[in-house]
């Protein structure tokens, strides 16, 4: 293990504080950045993403991806858990914290578009982050991506008919253009550049394993200057309004930490392979919050309590996401240290 990523949770809390700092400093620099988006995908972060993704898919073995159908429970635990479970569970922790706990502090009208903001988090499962938190817990590339894809098909369908219930209302209006783009940006374009290099290099009888070891670092960079990006877009928000962003993270953390548990006590009950259970924790854990911010803007404005809870779904994710892979890998069974494919064969 690198340099990189033996201290990644002191890097990505550097990130954080360089984001802030530069966002502050050269508002100019971060304006301009921000506005190189295409359907509320911002393309320079998406680079970035991709440079974290690259890596992993050139891992997946597509022989082994057509096996994936012979052991479906870890697909079955991550759809159960990301569309019966995760956002009834986040629109029941919106509620009581913000019309109960936090009524003193948060005037009425804020609270509820700041619960219709962790509803449109919770409803959309992540999509390319999920790759990342992967690779760090040495899931299985090929079982990660099938859940990932499958999920993705899913949000097609379900994502507007579960916000449009828990919201109350009936006219969300899905951004296809924001869902189908970062589909394309974040899975279908590097799952493709993957399959070529993989390709080119099996044929020059060159070691897969070998050249994805050397791309690491650049995958631990990639998920930096995206932290210092999505730091520096919000310093003013953070800087601005720190109490209410406290607010928000408290039932944010809370749902992270609560959804993960569930599935991993789920996982273990179904006596799932530690490489498949990992990135099914934390496939529920995380959130498409590209999705989540676009229609946060779209239904409530800008500027509204919505949006912001979906921004800071953005901040407290990197973090609590960290510390959860630290989990995961402090829990992989001994026997899967070197091979994590033989863990749990039973």
């Amino acid at each position: 293990m690198g340099l990189f990523e033996r201290y990644l949770s002191v890097w990505v809390g550097l990130g954080m504080a360089a984001g802030v700092l530069l966002g502050l400093a050269a508002p100019g620099v971060f304006e301009a950045i921000a506005a190189v988006e295409w359907a509320q995908v911002n393309l320079v972060v998406a680079v970035f993403i991709w440079v974290m993704i690259y890596p992993m898919m050139i891992q997946i073995d597509w022989a082994a991806v057509k096996d994936v159908g012979r052991k479906p429970r870890g697909l079955v635990l991550t759809l159960v858990v990301n569309w019966l479970i995760k956002p009834f569970t986040m629109a029941a922790l919106g509620v009581l914290f913000f019309r109960v706990l936090f009524e003193p502090w948060v005037e009425a009208q804020t609270a509820s578009e700041i619960i219709a903001g962790m509803i449109l988090l919770g409803v959309a499962p992540c999509t390319a982050m999920v790759f990342v938190w992967s690779q760090l817990v040495r899931g299985d590339a090929n079982y990660t991506l099938v859940q990932v894809s499958v999920n993705d098909l899913i949000m097609v369908v379900a994502y507007a008919p579960i916000a449009a219930f828990l919201l109350g209302v009936t006219n969300v209006e899905v951004p296809w253009a924001t869902l189908v783009l970062a589909t394309v940006l974040y899975v279908v374009l590097p799952l493709l550049a993957g399959m070529a290099t993989r390709w080119w290099l099996i044929k020059r009888g060159r070691s897969v394993t070998d050249f994805t070891a050397q791309l690491k670092p650049l995958s631990v960079m990639g998920l930096i200057a995206t932290v210092v990006l999505l730091f520096g877009f919000q310093a003013n928000t953070i800087v601005a309004q720190p109490l209410l962003i406290a607010l928000i993270a408290v039932p944010l953390i809370l749902q992270s930490y609560g959804i993960f548990f569930i599935t991993w006590w789920a996982a273990r009950r179904m006596r799932l392979p530690h490489d498949v259970a990992g990135p099914a924790c934390l496939i529920g854990t995380s959130n498409f919050f590209e999705l989540a911010v676009a229609v946060a803007i779209s239904l409530f404005g800008l500027n509204s309590g919505a949006a912001l809870a979906t921004v800071v779904g953005v901040l407290v994710e990197v973090p609590v996401m960290l510390s959860l892979v630290a989990l995961v890998n402090r829990w992989r069974p001994a026997s899967s240290g070197a091979s994590a494919e033989t863990a749990h064969s039973h």
